[in-house]
């Protein structure tokens, strides 16, 4: 009953989520803004948009590329069409639970591949903690090229006092989160201990496997994949096709973020996008088009892989 329940919130929660920020968004926008988003996307050069879907494909195939490394070092060899179309089914579950996409694809493994459920889920966890890292060299880099641009939005938004409140809040808090994890005996922290050491042993796997730098290139070039797949969208509107390839960059984090934060970064990708850009002085109605248009690309393009996926799986795999 309660695995239930916790199954329907996880879906229900980033969808109301998603639906109160379009709502938002919606309402707050005037009916002018509203004419010109719709304008924008009558005029928009659809050729950069399928580009980008075209470059999206080259990131679904390192991805599935890169996991036979991991697969390979556990002594599994599968065959590659699988490994490709478990990885689209898993970003098209994404989009319906956040993050359920991980259990869908080691669960298609074991059921195509017969490889384990927890060495497979285990070689995914791997795959999201150098993502991680990737992703926080992107968030490094780019705040240093904005480091002045974001300096003055927190000082316009909040006083200096207020964010050596905040500092000290936060410092407090990790300085207890800390003796916590050292000396609480908690069941939640022994259990997040376990989770933990589990998490570094993936890792550590990483570093030991024959083909680590070949693993190491496809997850470098992944992000590469993501960043110019959105790069490219720029110019598919002529009001941002002059931004700098460093507004780009914080653009790409913020949506990233903000996919995970709703069901595929439902409502919330549009926003982030818009507000981002806002500091750039890109008007309001141009960024929300423009995350409209790259979102809504991307999904359609998830939806028809994941579904295609889900019908050739059993399809290849007849005995």
């Amino acid at each position: 009953m309660k695995a239930s329940i916790r199954k329907f919130l996880s879906l229900t929660i980033p969808l109301l989520i998603g639906l109160g920020i379009i709502y938002y968004q919606y309402t707050t926008l005037s009916q002018d803004e509203l004419e010109k988003i719709k304008i924008s996307f009558v005029k928009a050069n659809y050729f950069y948009i399928y580009l980008s879907l075209f470059i999206a494909l080259f990131g679904f195939w390192s991805r599935a590329y890169r996991w036979k490394f991991a697969l390979n070092h556990l002594g599994f060899q599968t065959k590659f069409h699988n490994d490709l179309l478990t990885v689209c089914v898993s970003y098209f579950v994404n989009l319906t639970i956040p993050r359920s996409g991980e259990i869908s694809r080691a669960a298609l493994l074991k059921k195509y591949e017969n490889v384990p459920f927890d060495k497979g889920f285990g070689t995914i966890v791997a795959e999201r903690i150098v993502d991680l890292m990737i992703f926080f060299l992107f968030v490094i880099v780019a705040f240093l090229l904005q480091f002045e641009k974001l300096y003055q939005f927190l000082i316009e938004k909040l006083p200096l006092e207020k964010i050596l409140y905040l500092l000290a809040g936060g410092i407090i808090i990790f300085i207890l989160f800390i003796l916590v994890w050292i000396y609480a005996e908690w069941k939640i922290i022994q259990k997040l201990k376990n989770k933990l050491s589990g998490l570094i042993e993936g890792m550590t796997s990483i570093l030991k496997m024959k083909d680590k730098w070949n693993y190491i290139f496809h997850s470098f070039f992944i992000w590469f994949s993501y960043l110019i797949m959105f790069y490219v969208t720029i110019f598919a509107l002529p009001e941002t096709s002059n931004i700098s390839f460093d507004i780009v960059i914080m653009g790409f984090i913020f949506g990233s973020l903000a996919v995970g934060f709703t069901n595929g970064g439902l409502g919330a990708y549009p926003l982030a996008i818009a507000m981002i850009y806002s500091l750039y002085g890109i008007p309001n109605e141009v960024g929300v088009a423009f995350g409209w248009l790259v979102w809504v690309s991307q999904t359609l393009l998830t939806i028809f892989l994941g579904l295609l996926s889900y019908l050739l799986l059993p399809i290849l795999n007849k005995k």
